[in-house]
């Protein structure tokens, strides 16, 4: 048992987490696909197969990642001992059982408490050593945490009362604040990454005001997708996501250096940071009356925003933090194109031919797959 909590998988809350969310993506949506075409008999999880995809991919997928990125940033914002050995072990057990419950023959009542530790647990462990160090101004990422939490509650009372619409409005939440942290995280990150992957000088602190409206209207977004307030188009919030979308566009311009074009870990980031814009605009479009499907927006922000921005962020940070050079393998790479391409097929080709979401399936499975085979030694074994 003492070799289990000390094997290097257990060192630092990115390997463990990153290896479970990835395998648990292409697995998920592969469920997911196979059942939408009909290969799938037999009988539903409780709520549903929707229901399941609804609460699966965010608050078992992306809350996964988002994890193990944090029990690994936050050690370093703090100076603090991340979380290591046997209470990692424990907090990975809370996500692994709150997965397989859906698979066993138990109450409603059991399957949906049992989803219900794992993100509670998390902000505590987080907000214990950000508290702790005095980092105020990580608070907000201690705060979106939290409000996923309150999102998947939610979710679950939508599940619990047989309430589609409730469901619907606890996921969407859920996944603009995940937005809303992509926007943060993304921010810092994106940056320095570019500038120290092409051997830049450091530029100068930009305006935080930009930076602050952006997290304040993820916030505001999510809270009024948890309100119901997207049910019909409304002119108000086309301007609040034409506004948002201007200043991410500003972002990118910010941010652009043509050499990233040749460094996959760099345009891999850049490329899923314009899905997050192209979402964006694409709800503004739909509340303004020109774009027919909400849908199309949604999963331009899931899938190639989302999945696009975890394959490339959990493909940097695993070499960094286990001491490997800063150069992707092909098949990685490959991976990148996949789930970029993932995200066009769904939508841009769903509108029009009922193989899109095989496709973009597909794409998403294999670019998922090709993380596992390149990675999992690497997030099993010792630092180089």
């Amino acid at each position: 048992m003492r070799k289990l909590a000390a094997a290097p998988v257990f060192s630092l809350g990115f390997r463990p987490f990153f290896l479970a969310g990835a395998a648990f993506a292409a697995l998920a949506v592969a469920i997911w696909a196979l059942w939408l075409y009909g290969r799938l008999p037999g009988a539903q999880p409780v709520g549903g197969m929707l229901a399941w995809h609804r609460h699966e991919m965010p608050f078992g997928f992306a809350a996964a990642i988002i994890a193990g990125f944090l029990l690994t940033a936050v050690p370093n914002w703090t100076g603090r001992p991340g979380l290591k050995g046997w209470p990692l072990i424990g907090l990975v057990l809370v996500w692994l059982l709150a997965r397989i419950v859906w698979l066993l023959p138990v109450s409603t009542a059991v399957l949906l408490l049992l989803q219900v530790p794992f993100l509670p647990l998390l902000a505590g462990v987080l907000g214990r050593d950000l508290v702790a160090a005095r980092k105020r101004d990580n608070y907000p990422i201690l705060l979106m945490v939290t409000l996923l939490a309150g999102c998947q509650a939610m979710t679950l009372w939508g599940i619990w009362l047989d309430d589609a619409g409730l469901q619907r409005r606890g996921a969407l939440a859920a996944l603009w604040l995940v937005a809303a942290l992509m926007s943060v995280i993304g921010g810092r990150v994106i940056p320095f990454f570019i500038q120290r992957g092409l051997n830049r000088p450091a530029s100068p602190i930009a305006n935080p005001w930009p930076t602050r409206v952006l997290m304040v209207g993820g916030f505001f977004v999510a809270l009024t997708f948890a309100l119901g307030s997207h049910d019909v188009p409304r002119l108000w919030l086309a301007a609040v996501f034409l506004l948002m979308g201007v200043l991410h566009v500003f972002r990118l311009w910010r941010w652009h250096d043509r050499g990233m074009w040749g460094v996959p870990l760099l345009w891999s980031l850049y490329l899923s940071y314009v899905w997050l814009v192209v979402a964006v605009f694409a709800m503004a479009l739909w509340h303004l009356g020109v774009m027919p499907q909400q849908s199309l927006a949604t999963h331009s922000l899931a899938v190639g925003g989302v999945g696009g921005l975890i394959l490339a962020m959990i493909a940097r940070v695993s070499l960094g933090h286990t001491g490997r050079a800063l150069v992707p393998s092909k098949a990685i790479v490959a991976g990148f194109v996949l789930v970029l391409f993932a995200g066009v097929l769904r939508v841009v080709l769903v509108p029009f031919s009922g193989l899109g979401v095989a496709m973009s399936a597909l794409f998403w499975c294999v670019a998922f797959g090709l993380f596992l085979l390149r990675y999992t030694g690497i997030l099993l074994g010792p630092r180089d």
